[in-house]
């Protein structure tokens, strides 16, 4: 009997450890961009910015202004420090970080989802926040299918 695997996938998420060089922390555009490639948002040698450029307008309000943005706020930051977006591609890539379990919304606003509201604007918590929902239950799941083949 063959399984169809497929329908047993939940979801599928990518991380890349990425090497963190002087060049990356030289600015703020490497910096997401790096942040944008491992969290796999673009994949490596991917030329649009405007996914990076989006996912930047949340990392600042985010971390930066310590707020949740609306789409107009997250455009007109985008205009100001990347090129102008079209508010269709903004909330194209909007629902990608939001598919990906990275971007939530509520009321009109957008944020990192995935932090204790409380720790919300705080980027250690994210992270931890991110892992322990992304990548924990994939790890737990991983344990229980070693043991069950330890024991075969």
């Amino acid at each position: 009997m063959k399984l169809n695997e497929s329908k047993f996938i939940e979801r599928e998420i990518t991380l890349r450890n990425i090497i963190i060089t002087k060049e990356v922390v030289e600015t703020r555009r490497s910096l997401v961009r790096w942040l944008a490639l491992a969290l796999g948002v673009i994949n490596p040698g991917e030329s649009r910015q405007s996914a990076v450029a989006v996912l930047d307008s949340i990392l600042y309000f985010q971390f930066v202004e310590k707020k949740d943005p609306s789409v107009p706020e997250m455009s007109e930051y985008i205009s100001k420090y990347w090129e102008p977006i079209n508010e269709k591609t903004l909330r194209y890539h909007l629902l990608q970080l939001k598919k990906a379990n990275i971007v939530g919304n509520s009321k009109g606003v957008f944020f990192l989802s995935r932090a204790n509201v409380n720790e919300r604007y705080n980027e250690d918590s994210w992270v931890n926040g991110y892992f322990n929902s992304e990548v924990l239950p994939i790890k737990e799941k991983m344990i229980t299918a070693l043991k069950e083949l330890k024991g075969r």
